[in-house]
């Protein structure tokens, strides 16, 4: 085994036993993690994109705005978190818009913030929020495990060559079949079966965790470069291990937003926002 393979094991089973922890204990745990996270991510949209350089005083703005969000995921109200979200953001509009600036910094802002949030938003405080958080890890993670096993077994059309020349859609639909399946166990696990509604959304989830995935490869390749960061050693960056996460969890908090809109319940307000758990 060489080096660089068992660094990638080691960082691996470290990042999964702190993430699977804050899970399980929720709180203060899990809303710190998910608020270092929005931190993180935005370092490396940043350094990717060379906000510092092209565009210095939206980057220290984009500083302050995904701190305070992260603040607020932390310490604060979660019924505020969507007036701060849109405040920066629209804030952050107006470099583009004024001074003709590109709009990458608003698309951190966002990516990063909506990271946070999301995330802490469906683990809650509650039990239900326990179960959906994990039915959301196994989703993503079956996905993105079989869609790399199934690809390489079976090979085929490419999936989008020009963005990720390695995908296809061999893989896709491997990872997809996973994804369901895996999310539909943990959803029999808390429930004792499994609905249509799961089912359905575990398939949505599978989805827009690869369309995540090729969007940070996008971002990379417009960018050329190879990792976001080499903050884990051995995997690269936050971005290259959580982009199908968080685009799986960016579904589900805007499905719940919609919910809210007809229910008047407020997203992240207690746990187990997402439909079925």
């Amino acid at each position: 085994m060489s080096r660089e393979l068992r660094l990638r094991i080691i960082s691996g089973i470290v990042m999964a036993v702190i993430i699977l922890a804050a899970t399980w204990y929720g709180g203060m745990m899990f809303r710190l993690m998910a608020g270092l996270l929005a931190l993180l991510i935005y370092y490396e949209w940043s350094t990717i994109t060379k906000l510092s350089e092209t565009n210095p005083t939206g980057y220290a703005w984009g500083w302050f705005s995904v701190a305070v969000m992260s603040g607020n995921t932390i310490f604060g109200e979660p019924s505020l978190d969507l007036p701060l979200l849109s405040g920066f953001t629209l804030t952050a509009a107006l470099f583009p818009v004024l001074r003709g600036r590109n709009w990458w910094l608003v698309s951190g802002i966002v990516y990063a913030g909506l990271s946070g949030i999301s995330l802490a938003a469906i683990r809650g405080d509650e039990q239900t929020g326990l179960a959906a958080m994990l039915f959301v890890f196994s989703v993503v993670w079956a996905t993105d495990i079989l869609a790399y096993f199934v690809g390489r077994a079976i090979g085929g059309p490419k999936l989008a060559p020009a963005i990720s020349p390695g995908k296809t859609w061999s893989g896709a639909i491997g990872g997809t079949v996973s994804g369901v399946f895996a999310g539909g166990a943990v959803a029999a696990g808390y429930h004792g079966r499994i609905s249509f509604v799961i089912v359905g959304l575990a398939l949505l989830l599978s989805v827009f965790s690869q369309i995540g995935d090729l969007f940070e490869s996008f971002i990379k390749r417009r960018f050329q470069v190879k990792d976001s960061s080499h903050l884990i050693p051995g995997h690269g960056g936050f971005m290259d291990r959580v982009d199908g996460l968080v685009f799986a969890c960016f579904t589900v908090f805007l499905i719940a937003v919609v919910h809210a809109a007809i229910t008047g319940d407020v997203p992240g307000s207690g746990g187990g926002i997402l439909p079925g758990f």
